[in-house]
């Protein structure tokens, strides 16, 4: 994380969006390797499963583990968290969690381009919403 605010310093790029592309996608490589392995074994159940059980994980357990960890560190204080956006993106990813499985189900429970591209436009709308919400330009 470090790095990637430095990184972001040094390009003049916001941290925000270093943190909803660059990080985001550096975490989720190992994932898409393994999601892309087991497809191509014909288990395409198999790499819906992982993507979307890793980012339930990372939800449920990712987050909360270091602000708890934090938290009992300062004697239980609460832990600051500066986003604006945090709860919005939290009932974003709840919501695209169940917008990816009625996707899947509308497709037919089949993985193909169309399916694909479905859910990178998903993305696309997750990240231009949190940074819509972080830089004020929609109010949450």
């Amino acid at each position: 994380v470090w790095w990637a605010e430095v990184s972001a310093k040094a390009m003049e790029v916001p941290s925000e969006v270093m943190g909803f592309t660059f990080l985001a996608a550096g975490t989720s490589v190992p994932d898409l390797i393994t999601s892309v392995l087991v497809a191509k074994k014909g288990f395409g159940d198999m790499a819906v499963s992982s993507s979307i059980g890793s980012n339930m994980f990372d939800i449920t357990f990712g987050l909360p583990l270091p602000w708890m960890l934090k938290s009992l560190t300062k004697g239980g204080d609460a832990v600051e968290v500066e986003s604006k956006s945090l709860l919005a993106s939290v009932l974003m990813l709840v919501i695209m969690l169940f917008t990816t499985i009625g996707c899947i189900a509308f497709f037919g429970w089949r993985l193909n381009k169309l399916l694909g591209l479905t859910s990178f436009i998903l993305y696309v709308i997750f990240v231009m919403a949190s940074l819509f919400i972080e830089y004020d330009v929609v109010s949450f």
